[in-house]
C-alpha cells in the first residue's frame, strides 16, 4: 500500500465511524510492535499510522481489513462492535451498518472466527481504482446489481446469483458496474501476516496488473 494512496482523503468525517484509535494503540502495544514496525507491515508511513492511532484520520474499509489482518482480529473488534463471541446466530436487527471509504457494510459473521463475513454495498465509482493484494482467500456472492471483478489482467462481470472464490494474493479490484451500485456477500480469511498489503493506489506498482 503506497503512502500516496494511504494519505488521500477517504471522504469520511470523524463522526461517521466509531473511533478505532484507542483499539489500534492497544493492539499495537499488546503485540509489542513499534510504530515504525507496525506501519511498515501494512505499507503505511509511521506518521499516517500515528494519525490513525490519535484519531486525526479515519481508515477506509480496505485499511480496516489490512489492520485487522495484521493484528489477527476482525473489523468488528476494531470498531468495538458488540457481537456476542461464538454466537452462531447473527440477527438482522443487530446488524448495524457502518461506512468506510464510500462502502457500506454489515457484519454478518461471528467474532473470534477464522473467517470474517460481511454484507457490502459498493456504490458506483467507489474505490474502483484500488488494487488489493494480501494473504488468504476471498469468496463473494452478488446479491444485487452487477459487479466488476478484476483478477490479475482478467475482468469478470458478475450478475446477481454469480459467485467468485479466489486466492487473494492475486491482485484484485472490486467495483460496481451498475449505476445503483452492487450489493454482495463477502467472506475472507483472517491471516496474520507481516507482509499483508490490501490496497495499492495508482502510484504503487501494479504487481501484475
Amino acid at each position: 500500500m503506497s503512502d500516496t494512496a494511504a494519505e488521500q482523503p477517504t471522504g469520511e468525517s470523524a463522526d461517521e465511524l466509531p473511533s478505532v484509535a484507542p483499539r489500534l494503540r492497544e493492539l499495537r502495544r499488546r503485540t509489542g510492535l513499534t510504530l515504525e514496525t507496525a506501519a511498515r507491515r501494512v505499507g503505511l508511513s509511521p506518521a499516517h499510522l500515528s494519525r490513525l492511532e490519535t484519531n486525526q484520520r479515519q481508515p477506509s474499509l480496505p485499511m480496516l481489513l489490512a489492520l485487522a489482518r495484521m493484528y489477527g482480529t476482525t473489523v468488528s473488534d476494531l470498531l468495538g462492535e458488540a457481537v456476542p463471541e461464538r454466537d452462531p446466530v447473527i440477527r438482522a436487527a443487530r446488524a448495524e451498518p457502518s461506512a468506510a471509504g464510500g462502502w457500506t457494510y454489515w457484519t454478518v459473521g461471528g467474532a473470534g472466527r477464522a473467517m470474517q463475513a460481511l454484507r457490502v454495498h459498493v456504490p458506483q465509482r467507489a474505490q474502483g481504482d484500488l488494487v488489493r493484494v494480501h494473504p488468504g482467500e476471498e469468496w463473494l456472492y452478488v446479491l444485487k446489481g452487477r459487479l466488476r471483478l478484476t483478477l490479475g489482467e482478467t475482468v469478470h462481470l458478475l450478475d446477481p446469483g454469480d459467485a467468485a472464490h479466489f486466492d487473494s494474493l492475486t491482485p484484485h479490484r472490486i467495483a460496481a458496474a451498475t449505476r445503483g451500485g452492487t450489493e454482495l456477500l463477502f467472506v475472507h480469511t483472517l491471516l496474520q501476516s507481516g507482509a499483508a498489503e490490501l490496497c495499492l493506489g495508482d502510484a504503487a506498482p501494479r504487481r501484475g496488473l
